[in-house]
């Protein structure tokens, strides 16, 4: 008899998927440029390691921080014996400063309105259904999709109401994952007017919003301005220091919502998984440095550019182009000229391929619930400069000098070829 239930038994993104599989393949013949020059190389994981030697740098000028101390004197046991659901004020504090800086500071953010997590941003953890899983109605990457519609999200609810269905809310990704686009003004707008028309709620994760490297600049769905709106108490942000601070193994992230009831259910259900104290105190010291902070930001988008441009440049020697991204620490990668059948069995087969072959684990569009074949995501942030030069030789010499061309349809989004 089955005890467990279909949310946590789902197969979606289990051991069987094409991301843990890669991931396996990885770790068992990692690439090294000495050791292991033919392992394999991950560009399937999205990471920021490309501004370590700025927190480290940090840190080995403030001693203090990293020894529990304050002043010179320990607070070790001020923080061993810390059990405040609601988080160190100063940490908290902290976060919304820096929340406000990412977004322009033209929203203002209340400290008590904010809950710290440990992995809060993951989509899977929202007891929230998401319009996106029901086709290609909705926020599906595709080149020639023009963005989010009134009709389109129309269409999703009505298939979900064919479904038995109840929608309590809309989850968007902004910036977007895979894709590394920014989303406009007017489908924030279109997104908020569907969400008051129909009653429910939207959750915004935004946390790729300090990766934003060119033009666009990032817009958040916190939007002062809707205020006074009846949907402000229906709105809610996820973010986490995962990505633009390059801080997985922290666990820390973080639900802003002007919603009284669901801070406090998010209070309660964080208890279960709260970020140590010891992290808080760290990051409170770190992030508290207005001048690091800024510093920070502003070098981590200038290597981000720089190294999206090497992916860029890279990708079109092999005669491979991608969509023209403006964040994120990933690039969307064309390659529906290197399949015969464009069917999604094909497409597992040349991931399958890349990975054993050409020892490049990236991640099959499928996995990202793409409607179209021949879409892969490859990360360019987690790795140097030289792994990533080594990875788009393969590349080149996996694809041939002479790669297929197709007749495509006009495009309505930009390219890079």
């Amino acid at each position: 008899m089955a005890m467990l239930s279909t949310k946590a038994s789902h197969d979606s993104h289990g051991q069987d998927s094409s991301y843990f599989i890669g991931w396996q393949e990885y770790e068992k013949n990692p690439y090294h440029p000495t050791r292991n020059p033919t392992g394999i190389i991950q560009m399937g994981l999205a990471e920021n390691e490309l501004s370590f030697d700025q927190l480290e740098k940090w840190l080995a000028n403030n001693p203090d921080a990293l020894g529990l101390r304050r002043n010179g004197e320990s607070v070790f046991r001020e923080l061993a014996l810390f059990q405040n659901y609601h988080g160190l004020p100063a940490f908290k504090k902290v976060l919304v400063e820096l929340m406000a800086k990412i977004r322009g500071n033209k929203v203002k953010f209340d400290v008590n309105n904010l809950v710290l997590t440990a992995g809060a941003t993951s989509a899977n953890e929202i007891l929230m259904f998401c319009l996106a899983e029901l086709g290609d109605a909705f926020l599906v990457p595709t080149p020639y999709y023009p963005g989010i519609t009134a009709a389109a999200m129309e269409e999703a609810m009505e298939r979900a109401e064919k479904l038995n269905l109840r929608v309590k809310g809309v989850l968007i990704t902004n910036p977007s994952n895979p894709l590394g686009t920014t989303m406009s003004r007017n489908e924030l707008n279109l997104v908020v007017d569907f969400a008051k028309a129909k009653g429910i709620h939207i959750v915004s994760d935004e946390i790729y919003s300090a990766t934003v490297y060119e033009t666009p600049k990032f817009r958040t769905i916190m939007d002062d301005s809707l205020k006074k709106s009846s949907i402000w108490d229906r709105i809610h942000v996820v973010y986490s220091l995962s990505k633009d601070l390059g801080l997985p193994g922290f666990r820390v992230g973080m639900i802003y919502s002007n919603n009284p009831k669901v801070v406090a259910a998010a209070t309660k259900m964080s208890s279960f998984g709260l970020v140590s104290s010891q992290t808080q105190y760290l990051l409170s010291q770190m992030l508290g440095d207005e001048k690091f902070r800024r510093n920070y930001m502003e070098e981590t988008k200038r290597r981000i550019r720089k190294r999206k441009g090497l992916l860029e440049s890279g990708l079109q020697k092999a005669g491979i182009r991608c969509l023209k991204g403006n964040a994120g620490l990933f690039c969307w990668v064309d390659m529906r000229h290197l399949l015969k059948s464009g069917t999604f069995e094909e497409e597992m087969e040349l991931w399958k391929r890349i990975l054993s072959q050409v020892g490049i684990n990236v991640s099959p569009g499928s996995a990202c619930h793409c409607s179209e074949p021949g879409w892969f995501r490859m990360c360019f942030a987690n790795m140097s400069e030289h792994t990533l030069r080594v990875a788009m030789r393969r590349l080149k010499a996996f694809v041939g000098p002479k790669p297929a061309v197709v007749k495509r349809r006009p495009s309505l989004t930009k390219w890079v070829l």
